[in-house]
């Protein structure tokens, strides 16, 4: 038993499988990147709420330079005019001052045939979509390490009988050993006996290294720090009452379909979003301008007169103001969006067959786990039976062995029917619970299997 006694040594309190849950749900990496996902969608969703607001620019600039003009077209590709105004003269000059302009500019789409509500529509249905995926990991993470803790429970109570089928072994040793001594038995029955011996202890070794594999699987869902695990096995001897409830079935309200219907959902919405593309917009603006510059009114007919005063030149003395209504209709997009409408639709149509995979199954998956409750239970009662038989079986050949009635070939026959009852036994009664385990996980319903805790 030093196996276990190093393990309560090493813990005052065993671990039980709510506690298990809840630290993986609050502490695993990939619930926590999901977590910031959301928020980075809510956020995103504030930010689409706000693009109906106007444009309201305000602009600043102060410049030095010349004023020559020429008369002649002039595009400013990419933004690289120059906007310098003044006399086309018959000569260059090199006359300079200082200038400024000054504006407030607002700019306000009151209304896109429901082009921005639709934007937010599709932050809102952004928004579910990764709340549902936020949820289907917290359910997933939950049945994974379920599952985990009750492989380490059923690989933990192995070892238990693993030291109880290496004890009979010790002991059945030193029995033959003193027998041979004695003369009563042949040689070969110590050596046999031995083998047994060193059989027993690797097949403990064995289990111990599967219980570390299942420890260290466990730590890795929960996100603690490498540990070993005691836990707590009270409710495995005991049935769980959902069993003898009639059959679930899959529930639409299940995280994973939500998730995936969420899909479906934010698609069809981007769809909505699309077709408004096709639609002008109209729009309000207004514009308020002052201007400054050092060259003086009469420079038309007095090329000299300006000034270089910075502060002159940066004074504004002119002002103008333009508000107006106008509307702007790419025509053009209406034969794009078209087939962006029809891009998306395909990508719902995908979604929705994805959706109908899953389901199928979540339903197989649910009929899997009924028969596996079913045979579950029936080995259930078998168990103890074979347990009873076995041990029956093990003393009835042990004590005609001692007495020379029997041979050591049918011991250990009785030695392995008695380790693998034990063995068989201690797995059964762990998968009544993995089968409402995986019945729960089918349906959707965690409570399921967790409020029988």
């Amino acid at each position: 038993m030093f196996f276990l006694s190093f393990c309560l040594n090493a813990f005052s309190q065993a671990l039980s499988l709510k506690e298990a849950v809840e630290t993986g749900v609050s502490n695993y990496g990939t619930i926590k990147a999901k977590n910031r996902y959301v928020e980075a969608s809510q956020e995103t969703l504030k930010q689409a709420k706000l693009d109906y607001l106007p444009n309201l620019n305000l602009s600043a600039q102060q410049d030095f330079g010349t004023v020559n003009g020429q008369n002649g077209p002039l595009y400013g590709l990419g933004g690289l005019g120059v906007a310098s105004s003044g006399l086309a003269l018959p000569e260059q000059n090199w006359n300079a001052s200082f200038g400024a302009l000054y504006l407030a500019n607002i700019n306000w789409e009151f209304f896109t045939f429901g082009r921005i509500k639709e934007r937010i529509n599709v932050s809102k249905a952004d928004v579910v979509r990764f709340e549902k995926d936020l949820e289907q990991e917290k359910f997933q993470q939950k049945i994974k390490i379920s599952t985990a803790y009750l492989n380490l429970l059923a690989s933990q109570r192995l070892v238990i009988s693993q030291e109880k089928n290496l004890s009979r072994a010790e002991i059945f040793q030193r029995l033959v050993a003193v027998r041979v001594k004695n003369g009563l038995l042949a040689g070969v029955d110590s050596t046999l006996a031995s083998a047994e011996v060193s059989r027993a202890k690797i097949s403990l070794n064995q289990i111990k290294d599967q219980v570390k594999e299942q420890n260290n699987k466990l730590v890795s869902l929960m996100g603690v720090p490498v540990k070993d695990f005691v836990l707590d096995s009270t409710f495995v001897s005991q049935l769980p009452k959902a069993i003898f409830n009639e059959e679930q079935p899959v529930d639409s309200l299940n995280p994973v379909l939500q998730f995936y219907k969420s899909r479906i959902d934010f698609s069809n919405q981007q769809v909505k979003a699309f077709k408004k593309e096709q639609y002008p917009s109209f729009s309000l603006f207004g514009i308020y301008q002052t201007r400054a510059s050092g060259f003086n009114s009469d420079y038309a007919t007095n090329q000299n007169s300006f000034s270089q005063s910075y502060w002159k030149g940066i004074s504004p003395d002119r002002q103008n103001y333009l508000f107006g209504i106008g509307v702007t209709w790419n025509l053009t997009s209406i034969a794009r969006v078209s087939k962006k409408v029809n891009a998306q639709k395909l990508i719902s149509k995908g979604l929705e067959e994805e959706y109908e995979v899953i389901d199928q199954q979540l339903k197989t998956q649910s009929d899997a786990a009924d028969t596996k409750i079913k045979l579950a239970m029936e080995n259930y009662t078998e168990a103890p039976k074979q347990v009873a038989a076995a041990k029956q079986a093990y003393l009835q050949k042990t004590t005609l062995y001692k007495n020379g009635l029997t041979n050591l070939i049918d011991v250990t026959q009785a030695f392995y029917t008695l380790n693998r009852a034990e063995i068989d036994r201690d797995i059964i009664y762990t998968n009544v619970w993995q089968s409402l385990l995986l019945k729960a996980a089918s349906t959707g319903n965690f409570d399921l299997f967790i409020n029988e805790l």
